[in-house]
């Protein structure tokens, strides 16, 4: 009977030791069954429905076909207090919220979703002429709660990994957007700390110089946000996110006349 309790506590033990170190077991099994689903999914064309088509009677698949690929990248913040806090968000079911990536504090890197996967963390959005951008973008959430800067390691593995996501699915340099710029109005992240410049420096968005600029008579600033890529039905909303990306230290919504010698010079390069 000693020996039954004591082989008890031993397994008790082992099972929570188990639990510890893999704290994330039963949502990757979660993860992995769902991806299963999918695919089982793609497997049942040819599909026949009740739209009344007259289908052939005898299916013939395509030969020439890839998985669709992400074309836009969108930065978050998390606006959480920790990377492990923002880690369980994303395996509780009732949030329905998850992004592709999610980078730590001190660098590290989660992957917690393939690429080519639609992950819920670009809601109502709109980027030049596309929208539902969770359908075609990658989402990278870094832990910082929306009110301080981000570190450089942080920074060191974004920029290592914007450049795998740029060249894996060949990716426009002003794809690379925040979600402030995607959700005018609705969404300020990643905060006014973010080093966009920098990033536009390595190839990913676009950066300024307006040293030879002039502005010219008649010029439509909110015409040019639009070419640029940003929402403008709500105008002052447009400017907020416009001026959070490329002016943070403003953040008034009017758009003056060093704001439209930027628009001038980023438009030759949006366009």
């Amino acid at each position: 009977m000693k020996y039954v309790f004591l082989s008890i506590l031993i397994a008790g033990a082992i099972s929570i030791v188990s639990s510890c170190a893999r704290p994330y077991a039963k949502t990757n099994k979660a993860y992995k069954k769902q991806v299963k689903n999918y695919a089982r999914m793609l497997r049942e064309y040819p599909v026949k429905d009740s739209a009344g088509l007259n289908y052939a009677s005898s299916w013939v698949g395509t030969t020439n076909f890839t998985m669709r690929r992400p074309n836009i990248v969108v930065i978050h913040h998390t606006a959480q207090n920790s990377c492990e806090q923002t880690l369980k968000t994303f395996t509780l079911t009732r949030t329905q919220v998850s992004s592709h990536y999610v980078i730590c504090k001190d660098g590290t890197v989660h992957h917690m979703l393939n690429d080519l996967l639609r992950g819920h963390h670009a809601g109502v959005s709109k980027w030049g002429n596309a929208t539902d951008l969770n359908s075609c973008s990658i989402g990278i959430e870094i832990d910082n709660n929306g009110f301080e800067a981000f570190t450089d390691e942080q920074i060191g593995s974004l920029v290592i990994l914007l450049g795998r996501l740029k060249n894996a699915y060949n990716i426009p340099v002003a794809n690379f957007v925040g979600h402030a710029d995607i959700a005018p109005g609705r969404k300020v992240d990643p905060n006014k700390y973010f080093p966009w410049q920098k990033l536009a420096e390595n190839g990913f968005g676009y950066w300024y110089d307006t040293t030879a600029v002039t502005v010219p008579e008649g010029f439509n600033e909110i015409q040019a946000l639009r070419i640029i890529g940003y929402d403008i039905k709500k105008p002052e909303s447009a400017i907020q996110s416009f001026k959070l990306h490329f002016t943070p230290s403003d953040s008034t919504k009017t758009i003056n006349d060093s704001d439209k010698k930027i628009l001038i010079d980023l438009i030759k390069k949006y366009q």
